[in-house]
């Protein structure tokens, strides 16, 4: 007789990364954990949203019964080197939009897992390019008021009516949300977590 799947954790409040997941069929519970997300002196990209995907997942897994499957995700939005986090009010997140506006920008975003009661964490990162159209700073400040981008890296949200101002993407659109849904699967399925139900 084969042994049930190990019980899995998303390390994350992102309602964002929720949907994907339900959307591919896991079951899942959610924990929050506060982690900092601060950036380090001359910090890259691709060490920070693996520090910060290893911090949630490790946080994430402090608590679960040994062999839970952890895991966390952490984004950057990177343009000319520069890392885009979160707009601190509606004046950032219009001044960030008007940035990307006609560039090109890397989203990058860092995936760890960690299975509770063992220390090492197997990690990845999945980059993406997003190509954004021009931007004027009415709208820029128009939808800064929906406060859709508020909590988002870069101030704008691919999944909600921020994909008005994305001409095209060039890799996952799952990475620019937050969550690199083929990568993760493969990492999911060899540590025995494969969907529950058939996703859609």
């Amino acid at each position: 007789m084969s042994s049930s799947p190990p019980a899995f954790v998303l390390a994350s409040s992102s309602p964002r990364r929720r949907l994907l997941l339900s959307m591919a069929g896991y079951q899942f519970d959610v924990d929050s954990p506060e982690v900092d997300e601060s950036l380090l002196s001359e910090e890259a990209p691709e060490d920070y949203v693996t520090r910060i995907a290893v911090a949630k997942a490790q946080a994430g897994a402090e608590r679960p019964a040994p062999g839970t499957v952890v895991l966390g995700c952490a984004p950057a939005v990177v343009l000319d080197g520069r890392i885009l986090g979160n707009p601190v009010d509606e004046a950032d997140a219009a001044a960030m939009l008007v940035a990307l506006a006609g560039h090109t920008h890397a989203v990058s975003t860092g995936y760890a897992l960690v299975q509770a009661g063992r220390e090492r964490p197997e990690t990845g990162i999945d980059a993406a390019r997003v190509t954004m159209r021009a931007v004027t700073e009415d709208e820029a400040r128009a939808y800064a008021a929906t406060g859709e981008p508020l909590d988002k890296a870069g101030a704008y949200a691919l999944q909600g009516a921020g994909k008005g101002f994305v001409d095209n993407v060039d890799g996952l659109r799952s990475t620019v949300i937050g969550l690199p849904l083929e990568p993760i699967i493969d990492l999911l399925f060899r540590y025995g977590v494969i969907p529950l139900t058939e996703g859609s």
